[in-house]
């Protein structure tokens, strides 16, 4: 009776719920939602509304009208400010959806204003976040935004010569699928790894080494054990991780168990994977002017280079951080939301938590790419 009762009181309340968010439906709902574009977008009398009121434009896919809004739009055209917002080439941003956009004022005066604006976006992979210093203008009684247009990189013709290694895998059968092979897979071995305890859960970190001479598609599930011997939970590193290793290559993972302490594990069992692939040295993308820095903001800064004559259309950035004494404390990563145009350097920054910040002295970083199927290169 117990439990009938709580699960009609929990349907009870869902109810309630929807049925309050349906009738008083907060402005923060309605955008999210794609809807209410009259209620939300209000007259720009500030640089902050005119900024808020483009970001909704964004979000809602109404370029056109983003594009009219502009006070420099006579400097380019429609299809150059499209081609801004969803990216040159097929990359994170070609389906990317713009979910808010927060201002930080630099400099007002009566007539011009200087505002650094995030724009948050949600991919497949995750959110992805981009800031841009952005000229405000008074038109009348309204604000304008002057637009810092990116262009597409130019690329000059030239000849690249190909004489990057590649490792070519030959299946029993045409109708072989992807991962069923009827050979070992390549030899990998976990080189390091520690838990690590922190306010939104357990992570496992550690790093990966391919030890065979063929390459590999590579992934590592820890599972925790509690000290009453019960599994505390599964998981996978998912893209914490360079899934593409070549023959001798080391990649860094990442797993997170949220909602567990650390005082709770007993054990940590680890379960590398590794599947037999075809794979080629090439694109080569090189990281330019790295540099780390503690304050204000602990984060790891520099520039992809791609040095290949290929477009390299999603690009991860994996960084393992280290003590004084060379132990692993922080593995993080970000996706370039642009894809990468030969012989043109693309800037990134990798987050780092701020309580770490002191205590890293050495970091590593390599760049994993990935086909617009999704398959590792």
């Amino acid at each position: 009776m117990k439990g009938t009762f709580l699960a009609i009181a929990v349907a009870a309340a869902t109810v309630i719920l929807i049925a309050v968010g349906t009738i008083w439906p907060i402005p923060s709902a309605v955008y999210f939602a794609g809807s209410g574009n009259g209620n939300i977008l209000r007259s720009p009398s500030t640089p902050e509304i005119a900024i808020q009121n483009l970001g909704i434009r964004i979000r809602q896919h109404q370029l056109p009208a983003a594009y009219k809004s502009l006070a420099n739009k006579a400097e380019f055209t429609q299809l150059a400010f499209d081609e801004d917002i969803d990216g040159f080439y097929t990359s994170l941003r070609t389906q990317a959806t713009l979910e808010t956009v927060s201002a930080q004022p630099l400099h007002e005066s009566a007539d011009q204003a200087d505002v650094r604006v995030t724009f948050h976006w949600s991919t497949v992979l995750g959110p992805y976040n981009e800031t841009r210093n952005i000229h405000v203008v008074r038109n009348g009684n309204n604000w304008q935004v002057d637009w810092p247009l990116v262009t597409r990189p130019s690329v000059p013709p030239q000849v690249i010569p190909v004489n990057y290694l590649r490792w070519d895998v030959i299946y029993s059968g045409a109708r072989d699928e992807w991962g069923s092979q009827n050979v070992a897979g390549p030899n990998v071995r976990i080189v390091d790894m520690r838990p690590v305890n922190r306010a939104e859960g357990v992570y496992v970190l550690g790093e990966l080494l391919n030890d065979d001479v063929v390459p590999a598609w590579v992934d590592v599930r820890a599972t925790l054990v509690g000290k009453d011997g019960r599994i505390l939970g599964s998981e996978d590193s998912f893209e914490m991780i360079s899934h593409r290793l070549l023959p001798k290559q080391v990649t860094p993972f990442r797993i997170h168990f949220p909602d567990v302490d650390l005082s709770q594990v007993a054990s940590i069992r680890m379960h590398p994977e590794s599947i037999l692939i075809s794979a080629s040295a090439d694109p080569v993308i090189a990281i330019l002017n790295q540099k780390y820095s503690a304050l204000p903001t602990a984060s790891l800064s520099g520039q992809l280079s791609d040095q290949s004559g290929q477009i390299v259309n999603f690009t991860h950035v994996l960084t393992t951080f280290y003590d004084a004494n060379g132990n692993v404390i922080w593995v993080s990563g970000r996706f370039i939301g642009r894809a990468l145009a030969p012989q043109v350097p693309v800037n990134f920054t990798v987050p780092v938590p701020e309580d770490l910040a002191q205590k890293i002295r050495s970091e590593r970083t390599i760049v994993a790419a990935y086909s617009p199927k999704g398959v590792a290169l």
